[in-house]
């Protein structure tokens, strides 16, 4: 007897959402169901706006963010300060903002060094960012790479090209707001320890 699978438009459905980040092949499944079956569902919407990103959002050729213009929202803005935060990819630059502390520019890389994936220099944004850097005379550069390997790595390298051509700092990086000694690993409670301020 024939083993029975779904009509081939719904496996078609089915692969592609598997493709998204983190969509294993039963969420893949479930997802697809409910696009086709759900009252509350609107696919064609779904699609319509899906389209309508793809076409208007590009990568701000001035420092990596999303943009529907010429430049970012950001980029555009002249009341913010002229310090940059290099981040790793544009989904970092929301985080941040949200914290409203932090008043200046963004600089994506779109990624970090990374000598096992064959990332190198080259593959990142950084000729842009000394570019910048010289252009607009920035005074500071906060460098804001993940803690991992990669980040660490990234951030030295980009600390040993800007050294003498202005202020590099680097995010402070230690225990969570609300977080309780018993849960930090011992790297976290040494990073935490080695970047403590004046009260």
């Amino acid at each position: 007897m024939a083993r029975i699978e779904y009509p081939e438009a719904v496996g078609a459905l089915v692969e592609e959402l598997r493709r998204l980040p983190g969509v294993g092949p039963r969420s893949a499944e479930r997802m697809a169901i409910w696009l086709l079956q759900s009252a509350k569902a609107d696919p064609l919407a779904l699609s319509a706006v899906l389209q309508k990103a793809k076409a208007e959002v590009v990568s701000c050729p001035t420092c990596g963010f999303f943009a529907t213009a010429e430049r970012c929202a950001i980029c555009a803005d002249h009341s913010r300060e002229p310090v940059i935060c290099v981040v790793e990819q544009a989904t970092d630059v929301l985080p941040i903002e949200r914290s409203g502390v932090f008043k200046g520019r963004y600089h994506c890389l779109g990624g970090k060094l990374s000598p096992l994936d064959n990332v190198t220099p080259e593959d990142l944004r950084i000729g842009q960012l000394l570019k910048r850097i010289e252009a607009e005379n920035v005074p500071e550069v906060i460098l804001a790479p993940g803690s991992d390997v990669e980040g660490e790595a990234t951030a030295n390298y980009l600390a040993s090209l800007l050294r003498g051509k202005c202020h590099i700092t680097r995010i402070a990086q230690g225990l969570p707001a609300g977080g309780g000694l018993e849960h930090a690993d011992a790297l976290t409670l040494a990073r935490a320890l080695e970047g403590r301020r004046d009260l």
